[in-house]
């Protein structure tokens, strides 16, 4: 984890809030605060050693595989949220979206695919998916792409903004790659959601599966939606869904087009807390 990471995770919403003399307070305290929370950070984890030492990882179910790497898509994790140094091994609700990824993915499990995730974070999905498509090749991407913990010659780890037409255009849609699932799993902001999607969808292939997790965060939390702009991703979807017209600032026409064209079917689940958006392409 690099400094300017730990300030941005932990401190930038902080320092923009606080008084001139907290604000030096801060300033002069991250640094030390950086270092005191570095021996707790994680080593990097090498998943094809441990393939090697957990054969039988490769059989288990997503729920399994999600709660072992401690992903917030399981049913239970260690809240990896707070600092290093803060964190215990106290196992809270996570958003519980196992047993819906299993009814789409199972089929798919021993396909040769190219995967996407959005929003990596520290990695603990992209290393559960790496056992659960023992065949697939894992690309997952972050705006901090230094806290990612894993390495492997299955998975391609680097920088994305989702919430920029332009990082969108320059890493993704110009990379020479289409891909089989996407998992937008970023800041669940609104028009991230929205340009993630419709920008995204020309690079899956035929048959492909798009998933928005938290679809429902710019509907029902204000820092997700700060100028409470509509319509919202969800709204949009379920527009589609009622073979209703929908219009977006931030959706071009021919991208809407596209999606229009080229979705087989949209399907909205509810978590343990929150909802999850899977969006067919046509075969």
């Amino acid at each position: 984890m690099k400094l300017i990471t730990f300030y941005k995770l932990y401190y930038d919403h902080r320092l923009k809030k606080s008084k001139i003399w907290l604000k030096i307070y801060l300033i002069l305290t991250i640094p030390i605060k950086y270092l005191i929370n570095l021996p707790f950070v994680p080593k990097k984890k090498n998943l094809d050693l441990m393939a090697q030492k957990f054969p039988d990882f490769f059989n288990k179910n997503l729920d399994f595989l999600f709660e072992f790497f401690n992903s917030d898509k399981g049913n239970y994790y260690i809240d990896q949220y707070r600092q290093p140094v803060k964190r215990n091994n106290k196992k809270i609700d996570a958003h519980g979206y196992s047993e819906i990824y299993e009814n789409f993915f199972l089929k798919k499990k021993n396909n040769h695919l190219n995967i996407l995730e959005l929003g990596s974070f520290y990695g603990n999905a992209a290393a559960s998916l790496f056992f659960y498509f023992k065949n697939s090749k894992i690309f997952s991407t972050d705006i901090y792409p230094d806290l990612f913990r894993y390495q492997s010659k299955r998975i391609e780890n680097f920088f994305i903004d989702n919430s920029s037409e332009l990082s969108i255009k320059n890493i993704l849609l110009n990379k020479d790659i289409s891909y089989d699932i996407v998992i937008e799993d970023a800041c669940h902001a609104f028009k991230d959601q929205i340009i993630s999607l419709f920008m995204l969808f020309r690079k899956l292939n035929r048959g492909a599966l798009f998933i928005v997790e938290e679809l429902d965060h710019p509907d029902t939390r204000n820092d997700r939606n700060i100028n409470n702009e509509h319509p919202t991703l969800r709204e949009i979807l379920n527009l589609i869904n009622n073979n209703k017209n929908f219009d977006s600032k931030y959706i071009l026409k021919e991208d809407k087009e596209y999606f229009l064209k080229n979705f087989e079917y949209i399907k909205i689940f509810k978590g343990k807390t929150n909802e999850i958006a899977i969006i067919k392409k046509n075969d």
